[in-house]
């Protein structure tokens, strides 16, 4: 039984192709984790990379809390099923799944043992005797199975084994698999191309597109929350509908319309709660997405009306498919971007050209950047928009008179609107001053943390909260971190939030040392070893030992000497110091609480957490290279 740690994996090919960009995931221990996407994404690299059988260009992998980077296959303790089974022919089914333990000079005995327990758990027991050639696909499959179980590894790797057998036995086969891993109660990480398979059989589910993950989350969350449009349209079945539009708020409803179409609809604000608030200006184009369930042909399902156009419609038996266009001019039915799906109750009969009415559910209503495909209303929103009246020496948010800290430069007798992310809200259950009071309309689970939706005056804001639980309609109290919040006028950016990530060039360099050593009987040793030097705008530091073997444990170490680094760290990995980066102080940032300096170094601008320091001073920064991210600026990969 084992978990897994995948710290920042790559696989780049000596032709410069990259397979799989900083993957990135920890698998815990009898977890059933999924990895899908479309062919070419990097899925079987990644889990050929777990095996042993591909090497890691750079990154750690971690089994039960061993680096296994430089393990062989053999002696990791996984075992692997492939896609074409990879059975020996001449072999019975008993000595197939025999040969492995009889490799590693097992027992006889405890070969029986094992090989019969694992063919009753398969039911292939009346098989033992026969050869692959004398079996089914679903059979054969089974054996596969049986010569994985038969080792007891810590973790079983499944690449695409279903994929050769027909519909109705691979649904017989996904049931057998889940049984089997109730079963061994040991981690399973499966891979397919299937979102079927992986909606069904995950715990967890991995989606991967050009090498690069694209979100992990359960199955149920992957299909309500989506973070992009391509997860949005990979999984559910038929693909979710997608339009461009444009969204303008107006008071407490927003106007929403479908480009190329005539659909004007005037939707509630609650709808858009999530929604960043700069896509409802009305100038911005805004992809919206929602499901062939939520949508219905049926004009009083739900409250939002709209009409199309019937091209056809596919009685599955359970439910029927009913095509159309959004597009009411459209009567050729070709592809269109303004084509729609809906589902409809089995039976339900539709005329080609037809036009009806039907209703949208816009409480699943899904929004993306057209260029980004990200999704602009995600399960965390990005932040909360509220309005800010600014008097003499104080602001005015949420209800709250705040005092303006020198840091945020705005204009007295002003409005403006504010962007406050979930994370710059803290809640409190007692009031003190200087908090907004609000109350409590209901929460959500999200990982570790609640997501707590509340309403103060016309603003409803988030919050990530990890403390007490509230009732629906209590008083709270809200503290701002004003160096998060984001101010704006007219869609224009009049103050911006913090920057919170700063970056510096450099390189690394290995150093022969010679250490002297004086051993008990009073001779002197010499001792050769190496250590690190890190040279970051143009100032060099010795790294520390652990620092140093994480960077040698990343990779190809022959790369990271030759080609510059760029360190990325927050304002908190840097303090002020005798010794260190040299960097001019050009003005400092006081928020009241808390205050930072902002620097030039070696040409660029960074945001150091200090407070004793003055404008025009000229000082040394010191990195704490704990919290330091560390980036191979040739390769564009991440080491640490």
């Amino acid at each position: 039984m084992a978990g897994l740690k995948l710290n920042h994996i790559y696989k780049v090919y000596p032709n410069g192709t990259k397979a799989v960009s900083d993957f990135t995931m920890d698998i815990e221990d009898k977890e059933f984790i999924i990895f899908v996407g479309p062919s070419g994404c990097g899925k079987s690299t990644t889990l050929r990379m777990i095996a042993g059988l591909e090497d890691i260009t750079t990154g750690e992998l971690s089994i039960d809390g061993t680096v296994v980077n430089g393990i062989d296959p053999k002696d990791r303790d996984i075992a692997m099923v492939f896609q074409n089974y990879a059975l020996y022919p001449h072999m019975t089914v008993y000595k197939n799944m025999a040969f492995g333990l009889k490799l590693r000079k097992m027992a006889k005995e405890d070969i029986d043992v094992r090989v019969k327990e694992a063919a009753e758990i398969l039911g292939i027991t009346e098989y033992l005797e026969k050869k692959p050639g004398e079996m089914s696909g679903g059979q054969r499959q089974r054996v596969a199975l049986g010569r994985a179980i038969v080792r007891e590894p810590k973790v079983f790797l499944l690449d695409e084994p279903l994929s050769n057998l027909d519909a109705k036995l691979r649904t017989q086969m996904r049931s057998e698999i889940l049984k089997l891993h109730r079963k061994l109660q040991t981690t399973f990480i499966y891979v397919t191309h299937d979102q079927v398979e992986a909606m069904t059989m995950g715990t967890r589910i991995v989606v991967m597109k050009d090498g690069f993950i694209q979100q992990i989350d359960t199955p149920r969350n992957l299909y309500n929350y989506p973070c992009n449009k391509f997860v949005a349209g990979f999984i559910g079945t038929p693909q979710m509908n997608f339009w461009n539009g444009k969204l303008k708020k107006d008071g407490g409803k927003v106007k929403m319309t479908i480009t190329g179409t005539e659909l004007n609809i005037e939707a509630d604000y609650s709808h858009f709660t999530k929604l960043n608030p700069v896509y409802l200006e009305g100038d911005k184009t805004v992809v919206m997405g929602l499901r062939s369930e939520h949508v219905s042909p049926n004009a009083s399902e739900y409250p939002y009306k709209a009409k199309c156009r019937i091209s056809h419609y596919e009685d599955l038996g359970t439910d029927c498919l009913v095509y159309g266009d959004l597009d009411l001019n459209n009567t050729e039915f070709t592809e269109s971007e303004t084509k729609i799906v809906m589902k409809a109750p089995a039976g339900s009969v539709y005329e080609t050209g037809d036009i009806i009415e039907i209703s949208l559910d816009l409480d699943r209503l899904h929004m993306f950047d057209p260029e980004t495909e990200k999704t602009i209303a995600g399960r965390i929103p990005e932040a909360s928009s509220a309005e800010c009246s600014v008097l003499l020496k104080a602001m005015k948010i949420l209800g709250a008179n705040i005092e303006i800290p020198e840091a945020i430069n705005i204009e007295k007798g002003k409005k403006y609107d504010v962007q406050i992310p979930p994370d710059a809200i803290t809640v409190y259950k007692e009031q003190k001053p200087g908090l907004a009071t609000a109350k409590f309309i209901s929460e959500e689970q999200v990982n570790n943390l609640r997501l707590l939706k509340l309403k103060t005056g016309p603003a409803t804001v988030y919050s990530l909260y990890g403390g007490e639980k509230y009732e629906e309609g209590q008083n709270v109290y809200l503290d701002l971190d004003l160096k998060r919040i984001t101010f704006t006028e007219n869609g224009q950016v009049k103050h911006s939030a913090l920057c919170l990530d700063n970056s510096l060039r450099g390189t690394l360099v290995k150093r022969k040392m010679v250490e002297e050593r004086t051993k008990e009987n009073g001779k002197v040793v010499k001792e050769k070893g190496f250590v690190i030097d890190a040279t970051i705008a143009g100032y060099t530091a010795e790294v520390p030992d652990e620092f140093g073997l994480k960077l040698l444990s990343s990779g190809d170490s022959r790369k990271i000497f030759e080609n510059e680094m760029e360190f990325r760290f927050s304002p908190y990995a840097v303090s002020v110091s005798e010794t260190g980066i040299s960097a001019h102080v050009e003005k400092i940032l006081d928020y009241g609480k808390e205050k930072f300096a902002v620097c030039t170094v070696d040409g660029k601008t960074i945001n150091v957490s200090a407070d004793n320091v003055k404008e025009g001073d000229d000082i040394c920064l010191a990195l704490d290279f704990n919290k330091l991210l560390v980036c191979d600026t040739v390769r564009d990969i991440e080491l640490i």
